[in-house]
C-alpha cells in the first residue's frame, strides 16, 4: 500500500483486521465510500456518484441557512446548544471513570489544552453551527512527527467537499446453514481520507493506488457527523435536509404571493374604442393614438428622486385597449377592481409553521410578537420538552469531537495507551453550560417537592417510626450512599 500523509498511531492489535468475524457488516453511519481490499489489479472506485452528490447537499444546506426563516431557526438551535455567557462553554466530567485520580486531573489539563488549540471558548458558537448546518466536520490535526510526545500543535479546518472517508473492506464467502445460500464475512483492512483541493467533481475516480486526490491516514483527521443518513446508510445528511421541502414550499408560495399582488394591487382601467366601420389597419392604428393621447405612465426613479413620464412600455399592471364597432356601445371607460383579499397571510404562515416543526424548533420562540414569561414549570410546553431533548441529543452527538482529539493527545503524550483509552472513552461525559431556564426551573420545583415530601413526612413523626431516615434519603431525595 502507498504512504499515506500525516501520522499514524500504532497499535499492539490491529483490531481492525482481527476483528471477529460476522456474516452481518459492521454498521457506521460516517458515510465512507466502502471498497473492495487488495486485488491484483487493483481498485476501481467511481466516486462520482456519491461525492459530487455529498458536495451538492453541502452547497444546497448552506444556501438554505441564508433564507432568513432557517437562520433564524439554526441561531435559535445554536443558542440553546452552547451558552457562550459563561466562562466554560464544556467541561469534561469523569466521575464514572475507573482510574487513578492522578490520571484524571491531567485528562482534565489536556482537555483545557485541547479547547485552546481550537480556540473553543472563541469560536464555538461558528464551529457548532458549521456542523449543525452541513452534518459533517472536518479537520486536520497538525503533529511534529519528529517529536509526537509534544501532542498536537495545531488543527485546520477541512472544506467537506474536499475531503471523502474510504473503507478497505475484504469478503470471504462462507457456506451459510441454511439454504438460501452461500454468506460472506466482511472485514475491514483499511481506512484512510481522500483530500482533493479543487473538490471532488466528474472524471475523478479511485484507480488502485493511484488516486484523483491525496491519501491521508485515519488518524491524522478529525471527523464528527450528524449520525443522520440516507435509506441507503451511505450518504451523511444534515439536521436540515428534512427542511428542503419545506423551505422550498415556502419560497414559491411567497413568489407567488408577491406576483399576485403586484398584478392585482393597483385598479385599471378599461378603454373600448368605437372604430366604426374603419379597416382593420386604421382600426388599429385610431386605438394607438387614442392611447398616445390619454396615456400617462409616470416613473418613479428612486436614485435620483425623479418622476418621469415614460411611455415607452407597457406592463400587465396598466389599462386595457379594446376596439368596438359599430353598430354595437359607443366608446366606453370601465374600471377592472383590485384583488380584494391581498391581505391573506394564511397560507405562508401555515408553511412558516411546518417549516420550523422541520427544524425542531417551537413555533412560539420564533415569533417577534411572543413576549418571554417566566411560568411555572408545569406551564412548559411538550414542544419545549421535546426542544430541550433535543439539544441534548445534538450535544452528545457534537461531543465525538471532544473524545477524538483529546484521544489523539493523550495518545501522543504517553498518558495512556490507545488501548486502554478506548476502554475508558466509552464512560467519559461532557458536561455543557445551561442557560436555558425551562430546565432549571424543573430542577428547582422538583427538589422543592421533594423537600416538602420529606418536611411532611417529619411532621406527621412518620420518619423513624413507619420509615426509616436511609429510606427517606433514597427514596424521597434520591441520595445515593456516597
Amino acid at each position: 500500500m502507498a504512504e499515506l500523509f500525516g501520522f499514524e498511531i500504532k497499535r499492539k492489535n490491529n483490531t481492525a483486521v482481527d476483528q471477529l468475524p460476522s456474516f452481518a457488516p459492521k454498521e457506521s453511519d460516517d458515510g465512507a465510500v466502502v471498497i473492495a481490499a487488495g486485488g491484483s489489479f487493483g481498485t476501481y472506485v467511481d466516486l462520482d456518484g456519491t461525492v459530487r452528490t455529498e458536495a451538492e447537499l453541502v452547497t444546497k444546506y448552506r444556501e438554505m441557512a441564508l433564507q432568513p426563516e432557517c437562520d433564524a431557526a439554526v441561531d435559535e438551535i445554536v443558542n440553546e446548544s452552547i451558552s457562550i455567557d459563561d466562562k466554560k462553554i464544556v467541561d469534561i466530567n469523569l466521575d464514572a471513570v475507573n482510574i487513578s485520580p492522578n490520571i484524571k486531573k491531567i485528562i482534565r489539563d489536556e482537555f483545557k489544552t485541547c479547547l485552546e488549540i481550537m480556540d473553543f471558548n472563541k469560536h464555538a458558537y461558528d464551529i457548532y453551527r458549521r456542523w449543525y448546518i452541513d452534518g459533517r466536520l472536518y479537520y486536520h490535526t497538525i503533529v511534529d512527527e519528529k517529536n509526537p510526545k509534544e501532542g498536537i500543535k495545531e488543527i485546520r479546518y477541512i472544506d467537506p467537499r474536499k475531503i471523502r472517508k474510504v473503507r478497505e473492506v475484504a469478503k470471504k464467502r462462507i457456506n451459510a446453514v441454511s439454504a438460501t445460500g452461500d454468506a460472506s464475512i466482511t472485514k475491514t483492512m483499511n481506512e484512510y481520507f481522500i483530500f482533493n483541493d479543487k473538490g471532488f467533481s466528474y472524471g475523478n475516480k479511485i484507480t488502485g493506488p493511484t488516486t484523483a486526490g491525496l491519501k491521508i491516514a485515519k488518524d491524522s483527521i478529525l471527523h464528527v457527523v450528524s449520525g443522520l443518513t440516507d435509506n441507503q446508510g451511505t450518504m451523511v445528511l444534515s439536521y436540515l435536509h428534512k427542511a428542503i421541502k419545506a423551505l422550498n414550499q415556502l419560497r414559491t408560495l411567497e413568489d407567488a404571493l408577491v406576483i399576485y399582488r403586484l398584478a392585482r394591487a393597483p385598479e385599471r382601467r378599461i378603454w373600448y374604442i368605437d372604430v366604426g366601420n374603419l379597416p382593420k389597419m386604421k382600426a388599429e392604428q385610431y386605438v394607438r393614438d387614442i392611447m398616445v393621447k390619454h396615456k400617462n405612465r409616470l416613473i418613479y426613479d428612486g436614485a435620483t428622486g425623479e418622476v418621469r413620464d415614460d411611455r415607452k412600455f407597457m406592463t400587465m399592471l396598466e389599462d386595457y385597449w379594446l376596439p368596438r364597432r359599430e353598430g354595437g356601445r359607443g366608446t366606453e371607460v370601465t374600471t377592472l377592481p383590485g384583488g380584494q383579499t391581498l391581505g391573506e397571510m394564511d397560507d405562508v404562515l401555515y408553511f412558516q409553521k411546518k417549516l420550523y416543526q422541520t427544524l425542531n424548533v417551537p413555533v412560539n420562540r420564533l415569533n417577534s410578537d411572543a413576549l418571554f414569561s417566566l411560568g411555572r414549570a408545569t406551564e412548559v410546553t411538550r414542544d419545549e420538552v421535546k426542544f430541550a431533548k433535543f439539544i441534548t441529543r445534538l450535544r452528545s452527538r457534537f461531543s465525538t469531537l471532544f473524545t477524538q482529539i483529546l484521544e489523539k493527545q493523550v495518545v501522543l503524550k504517553g498518558i495512556m495507551s490507545i488501548e486502554d483509552w478506548q476502554k475508558i472513552s466509552s464512560q467519559i461525559k461532557y458536561e455543557y453550560a445551561k442557560d436555558n431556564y425551562f430546565t432549571e426551573l424543573k430542577n428547582t420545583e422538583i427538589l422543592q417537592n421533594r423537600a416538602q415530601l420529606l418536611m411532611s413526612f417529619e411532621q406527621g413523626n412518620l420518619l423513624g417510626k413507619y420509615y426509616s431516615y436511609e429510606w427517606a434519603r433514597r427514596t424521597i431525595l434520591h441520595q445515593s450512599k456516597e
